[in-house]
């Protein structure tokens, strides 16, 4: 009777380990392609987005201060980003700020919101409006620091995502 209820436990820690295998491994197939992926999009496109990312950041930046202060022709940050040359967005960023510094807290969060504007783009406009105000009221607890991390991270993927 022990050994059958051993059996009993050691078939059924089979089948979850060949259960965890099974469903794990696609999983981890897909985690290894992706990271495939990302490592060769760097490779091929690293300088490119490099250089992207800049332009990306102030485009993010002038498109919420124009948005804020109600100025400027209200293009969107793609179009900000692909119809302006960089010393025109430079040139548009300094007017918008009004003698603030680019890396001011006041620039840093126009950027994050701009970024996160960007990133809720496919959102209804109830759903952005909502995600927006979330946005604005996470920017006004974290630190300088975290603001900095989590905007860097969303202008490298908003950077990625155009050079796809």
């Amino acid at each position: 009777m022990i050994i059958k209820i051993l059996n009993q436990k050691k078939t059924s820690f089979f089948f979850a380990s060949l259960l965890t295998m099974l469903v794990s491994t696609p999983l981890q197939a897909a985690q290894s392609q992706s990271l495939e992926m990302k490592q060769w999009l760097k490779a091929r496109f690293g300088a490119q987005h490099q250089a992207l990312i800049p332009i990306v950041a102030v485009a993010d930046m002038l498109y919420s201060c124009q948005q804020q202060k109600q100025k400027g022709e209200n293009l969107t940050i793609k179009a900000l980003i692909t119809q302006l040359d960089k010393n025109t967005l430079a040139e548009q960023l300094i007017t918008c700020l009004a003698g603030e510094s680019p890396k001011s807290n006041i620039a840093l969060n126009y950027a994050l919101q701009g970024c996160f504007h960007e990133q809720f783009n496919h959102l209804s406009l109830v759903e952005k409006q909502q995600k927006m105000a979330l946005v604005r009221q996470t920017i006004a607890t974290l630190s300088r620091s975290e603001r900095q991390k989590s905007f860097t991270q969303c202008v490298t993927d908003q950077a990625i995502h155009y050079l796809r």
